[in-house]
């Protein structure tokens, strides 16, 4: 898949496409097969949990507020204008544990088959059916610690 030139309009995602995942708003504005970008809105109290993408790196730009994140094993805070680095194979978990929503761009390379789970989750509402899916998508969520 090759991307087009073009703009893609502030607020609006390729296509008009919205996905709602688990309480998380994600709306795609890049797509190629060397780069998927998205927009993301994360309400205070969401998160995703710790997980590995096994074959992308993947990057943050917080627009509006602050993550709580699970880095490789450490605690890390991200406020408006950092950029979370995030390489293949390294556990991460992101956060919203603030009273405000938080607003971000994400972008993974490669693109893989993280635009496709993202089809496949939007609006399951059951969070181990979407472990399993992304599990099938090179996305693997760790255990609960326990």
């Amino acid at each position: 898949m090759s991307m087009t030139a073009g703009v893609t309009p502030a607020g609006t995602g390729e296509g008009g496409i919205v996905w709602s995942i688990l309480g998380q708003t994600y709306k795609p504005v890049a797509h190629s097969e060397s780069c998927f970008a998205f927009d993301t809105l994360f309400p205070p109290g969401t998160f995703v949990p710790p997980h590995i993408h096994t074959m992308q790196d993947e990057f943050i730009r917080v627009l509006e507020g602050q993550f709580d994140l699970f880095l490789d094993g450490q605690a890390a805070t991200a406020k408006a204008g950092d950029l979370i680095r995030l390489p293949m194979g390294i556990a991460h978990g992101i956060f919203n544990k603030t009273e405000a929503p938080v607003r971000a761009l994400f972008w993974v390379s490669p693109a893989r088959g993280l635009y496709t789970l993202f089809t496949r989750i939007h609006n399951v509402p059951d969070p181990g059916e979407v472990v399993r899916i992304a599990a099938e998508h090179e996305v693997n969520f760790l255990p609960p610690p326990g």
